[in-house]
């Protein structure tokens, strides 16, 4: 699963990454504790498990960085956050377009 972890207002002025799931970080740690039907409810997605694999994203790797340390202090463990985040993905994606791939 990919999170997301900007603002919404971010999102929705920026974009996102295809798939990826709105959680803005100061929503993280709540809702990973969440209970699956208030996680479905309040996010449209499936909860993960502890043993699911995490990606956090967010404007440039600052914020998904803490994401990080939030899942992996409640047991996510296979959690990983891209250091990149919104600014580079969205360097690549414009560049693909650019070369009409």
């Amino acid at each position: 699963m990919l999170i997301d972890v900007r603002n919404t207002w971010e999102i929705i002025e920026c974009g996102k990454i295809p798939g990826s799931v709105n959680i803005p970080l100061n929503e993280v740690g709540e809702a990973l504790q969440m209970n699956p039907e208030d996680f479905k409810e309040k996010y449209n997605e499936i909860k993960p498990s502890k043993s699911d694999s995490l990606m956090f994203s967010c404007a440039a790797g600052m914020r998904s960085k803490k994401a990080l340390d939030i899942a992996i202090s409640l047991g996510f463990t296979r959690s990983q956050h891209y250091a990149g985040g919104w600014k580079e993905w969205s360097t690549y994606e414009h560049s693909e377009k650019k070369q009409g791939n």
